[in-house]
């Protein structure tokens, strides 16, 4: 993915949370905040070891980080969650609206737990991002009932691949970079349309 980089722009320097997966840690999102890095976002792990699941310290822990993030640049930080990690994200969101800039999930189970307890969605910009022979999630659960500022995204890649693929770099460098204000659904850049099972087509 390295060489494709700089063909896809150039960040705005707004900051970047990356929560990993379920008996993951940050060392599992490395590549995927060094890409951030290299393209001008200022991203971050969460720094809270291994995700062990949710408890109340954790989710308290991650509120904290938010809130240290938001407070450093007075701005809303975009929210990455791979797996369970975007289970947690939408929480994010759902909680604290006004300090998070959007949120991208990769292959996040978030639908039936969502269901099941009757939280609404976040109401920020949010992207799903799934993937059909995932294996891990059932792509289903991972995807979202589109809205205005609603979208899903299909990619060709295993569970433990979302992080790495390069079809997950185009979908966050595409996401992260343009303005919140005027918020439109993913188009995949002409020439990189192969890597997605439906070309220019949302869900």
């Amino acid at each position: 993915m390295l060489p494709w980089l700089p063909l896809l722009g150039r960040g705005d320097g707004h900051r970047v949370l990356v929560l990993p997966g379920f008996s993951t840690s940050d060392r599992s999102t490395i590549p995927m905040r060094n890409a951030l890095r290299l393209l001008g976002y200022r991203s971050h792990g969460w720094g809270l070891g291994v995700n062990r699941g949710p408890n109340r310290a954790l989710l308290e822990a991650m509120r904290d980080r938010l809130d240290a993030l938001y407070a450093r640049a007075d701005a809303p930080v975009s929210i990455i969650g791979w797996s369970l990690g975007g289970v947690y994200a939408r929480g994010l969101a759902r909680r604290d609206p006004t300090k998070v800039r959007q949120v991208i999930t990769l292959g996040s189970p978030f639908r039936p737990i969502e269901s099941e307890r009757g939280w609404a969605p976040p109401p920020v910009p949010s992207t799903a991002v799934f993937s059909r022979r995932d294996a891990v999630v059932r792509w289903q659960d991972a995807s979202d009932e589109p809205d205005r500022r609603r979208e899903n995204v299909e990619i060709d890649s295993s569970h433990f691949g979302l992080g790495h693929n390069p079809a997950t770099m185009v979908v966050l460098a595409d996401r992260l970079a343009q303005d919140i204000d005027f918020w439109r659904p993913f188009d995949p850049p002409r020439g990189l349309r192969r890597l997605f099972p439906s070309g220019s087509r949302n869900h």
